[in-house]
């Protein structure tokens, strides 16, 4: 569910928990579609039969793939009313914590870690965890920043 404020609300938001996406499969096709746009095609992301064979006991996706859905499910989580202008501004730390493997269903949760006034608008610092459903351990975790300009 998307949490919505309008921008003159920001400010105070530092800890909120913004909770969790919905489920994503990540299946080969979007794997491969990746693979296309990144010129990566390792055997391990793109050779399911090979791949059967290799340390993953299948295909697996890129660690990359996963990280860009960090941006996907922050826009589902949060949006800021009252904006000219919002930005990806980058990230602080990331860590690839466990290989998603083809045909598994993904989340992504955030919390909203801080927030900073910077000349025009806000930045957020937002603590953001992928879920492996049935995992024990996330996906990826990362510090992603983003802007918001009035």
């Amino acid at each position: 569910m998307t949490t919505t404020v309008d921008y003159a609300g920001v400010a105070g938001l530092a800890g909120t928990d913004l909770g969790w996406t919905e489920w994503l499969e990540v299946t080969q096709e979007r794997v491969n579609l990746f693979a296309d746009a990144t010129d990566d095609h390792q055997w391990i992301h793109v050779d399911p039969e090979r791949a059967a064979e290799g340390p993953f006991g299948g295909a697996i996706a890129h660690g990359f793939l996963s990280l860009s859905l960090t941006v996907k499910f922050w826009s589902e989580l949060f949006d800021v009313t009252g904006v000219t202008t919002r930005v990806n501004y980058g990230l602080d730390k990331v860590r690839f914590v466990s290989p998603v493997k083809v045909g598994a269903r993904v989340r992504g949760g955030a919390v909203i870690a801080e927030v900073t006034e910077i000349p025009g608008g806000y930045q957020f610092a937002v603590d953001q965890t992928i879920e492996i459903e049935g995992g024990g351990k996330p996906a990826l975790v990362a510090r992603g920043l983003y802007r918001f300009y009035a």
